[in-house]
């Protein structure tokens, strides 16, 4: 199998928008009203990130919607409430703060990209307002707006995300807790798994 290695070879099997196309104009170094009102709209985003040996990772973040606070034109930020403790996302920024974020509204099949610097910081100044029920989160990651620019539908309607009929009966598909019995070879059953998942996501969610 051969492999594209070149910008030059790439460029030779995909055409090169010019700079007066619509998908290079629409590239924003700010967050302007469209931008501010779909991240106020938007319960779900995806934060891409890598640390500085170049490994990847995709994380996503959800809350009601709105959680991801525009402070000003160029600053986002986005509330870190209990999870895992993995860290990959955050760790990452302390390596190379370079971020992409995919903002979705659900029911809309345009989404909102952003490109920019992350820096963590646990100022209560700032925690204090991102609260839910009184519970703070325990982090906050300010993210500054390098660009800004809407993606269009064509993935989204492709894929038919948001059409229920088109989606899986859930009852046909493992539960968590028996994927985790198989990959981590449990001891425990998958239903007492999944019943101290649901205990978990009662007493964790922020």
């Amino acid at each position: 199998m051969e492999f594209v290695t070149t910008r030059e070879e790439l460029r030779t099997i995909y055409k090169t928008p010019r700079p007066t196309d619509g998908s290079i104009r629409k590239e924003l170094k700010a967050l302007d009203g469209h931008c501010r009102s779909f991240i106020g709209k938007s319960p779900f985003v995806l934060i891409g990130s890598s640390d500085g040996a170049g490994n990847a990772d995709v994380t996503p973040k959800g809350d009601r919607p709105g959680f991801a606070a525009v402070l000003d034109e160029r600053t986002i930020a986005i509330p870190d409430r209990p999870g895992n403790n993995r860290l990959d996302t955050l760790e990452n920024i302390l390596l190379n703060p370079s971020v992409g974020l995919l903002f979705l509204i659900p029911g809309m099949n345009e989404t909102l990209r952003v490109n920019g610097d992350a820096r963590i910081t646990v100022d209560a100044a700032l925690r204090e307002p991102l609260a839910v029920d009184g519970k703070e989160p325990q982090s906050v990651v300010l993210v500054t707006v390098k660009a800004a620019y809407m993606h269009c539908a064509k993935a989204l309607m492709r894929s038919d995300l948001w059409k229920p009929e088109t989606w899986y009966d859930r009852a046909t598909l493992p539960t968590l807790g028996q994927i985790l019995r198989d990959q981590l070879a449990l001891a425990d059953s998958a239903e007492a798994t999944d019943r101290w998942l649901d205990e978990e996501y009662k007493h964790t969610m922020w």
